[in-house]
């Protein structure tokens, strides 16, 4: 895939891999381990400027792509699935913000790159997940002002955010089409960060519930038009499903590269478990799934990046990618036997890490609805 780089996709692709091997891999150990946010890696990571990789140079970007930030992902991914999906936080917002938000929410922008101000986006609630729009929090309009009230669930850096982009209902009859997008500072008088779950995996994203009794906010932090936020999310999701299936493609690749240099040392009946076909089988399919999988992120984000719409394809590959990425990291762990059970191998976070893949942003049952969706249109 690299032969069809340009020169800054393979100079950026270059300073995440070193980024990650150099400084995440050492670390990501001991970040699984303390449950803790990173914040000197998280640190790093704006350093390198890798937040602002897919935002223009005049919004203080990189300038480059999606597809930039497809492959950034990847490498960061492979070095550690949680922080991957910390890097993927403040990217997502400061796109967002620069495509829906006003000068005033633009402004925000060069805090989130730097790292000094750290986003979160709360839409999942205790019980609406898929159902976006059956969400319970609502947004009443008094004067100049909305009132917040409910509560948000899974919200990754919600105990550490300095603002938070919640998804409410500005009518609660309208459906999807009664949904707007405020951005809350953490600050304010009624907000409140609840319990944070004991996760099987991806530690150290400081997640948990957050409330909203009665905050009061200025109608100026309306991201968007008044009830159009769900067809934001839905075209924002199509950016962020190729971000996670880039994680999750990272972390396969790193599963597959610990199963071959096991299976090189590791000796059984007087022979390297590689030259087992029941082994180098299982390796095969990796390879296979992995090129796969990274043909579709990249053609999804070669057409997002030139402004077509990808709701079929960025399903496409968040569906494969993930389900394929269950599979194999599974069968990495299945060729070190009982020491891919220990912690003192690192498959065995990557078994816990990858996961939560097909769950995140829309599960993979939601992907092939809209799959099956977006076919039935193109064949009417």
């Amino acid at each position: 895939m690299e032969r069809f780089y340009n020169e800054d996709q393979r100079m950026v692709r270059d300073s995440a891999r070193r980024f990650s091997d150099e400084v995440l891999a050492p670390q990501a150990a001991a970040i699984d381990r303390e449950d803790q946010f990173p914040r000197e890696v998280y640190a790093g990571l704006a350093d390198q400027g890798f937040f602002g990789v897919a935002l223009p140079e005049a919004a203080g970007g990189a300038g480059l792509d999606a597809l930039a930030a497809c492959i950034v992902m990847e490498e960061i991914a492979r070095g550690s699935g949680a922080v991957g999906n910390a890097f993927a936080i403040p990217v997502e917002a400061a796109s967002f913000l620069h495509h829906h938000g006003s000068d005033e929410h633009k402004a925000l922008i060069p805090g989130i790159l730097d790292g000094s101000v750290i986003p979160a986006t709360a839409v999942t609630e205790p019980d609406h997940g898929s159902d976006v729009a059956g969400m319970r929090t609502t947004a009443r309009r008094e004067g100049n002002d909305y009132v917040i009230d409910g509560t948000k669930a899974w919200v990754t850096f919600g105990r550490i955010a300095d603002v938070v982009m919640v998804f409410a209902k500005t009518d609660p009859s309208a459906g999807h089409r009664g949904v707007s997008c405020i951005l809350v500072e953490t600050g304010r008088k009624g907000v409140s960060r609840g319990k944070s779950e004991e996760l099987l995996g991806m530690h150290g994203l400081a997640e948990c519930q957050i409330g909203f009794d009665a905050v009061r906010v200025p109608v100026s932090n309306r991201i968007g038009p008044e009830h159009g936020a769900f067809k934001m999310a839905m075209v924002n999701f199509d950016f962020s499903r190729l971000m996670m299936s880039s994680m999750a493609l990272g972390m396969t690749q790193a599963a597959m590269e610990d199963a071959i240099a096991y299976a090189r040392t590791r000796k059984q009946f007087g022979k390297e478990i590689f030259e087992f076909q029941a082994v180098q089988f299982m390796i095969a399919d990796m390879a296979k799934d992995i090129a796969a999988a990274r043909l579709l992120i990249h053609h999804a984000a070669r057409l997002y990046d030139a402004g077509e719409p990808i709701a079929l394809e960025a399903a496409q590959a968040k569906l494969f990618t993930t389900d394929m990425a269950q599979t194999h990291v599974s069968n990495a762990l299945q060729i070190h036997g009982g020491n891919g059970y220990s912690r003192e191998y690192r498959i065995e976070r990557l078994f816990r890490d990858v996961r939560l893949s097909p769950i995140y942003e829309g599960t993979n049952q939601i992907q092939r609805m809209i799959i099956a969706r977006q076919i039935a249109k193109r064949y009417a």
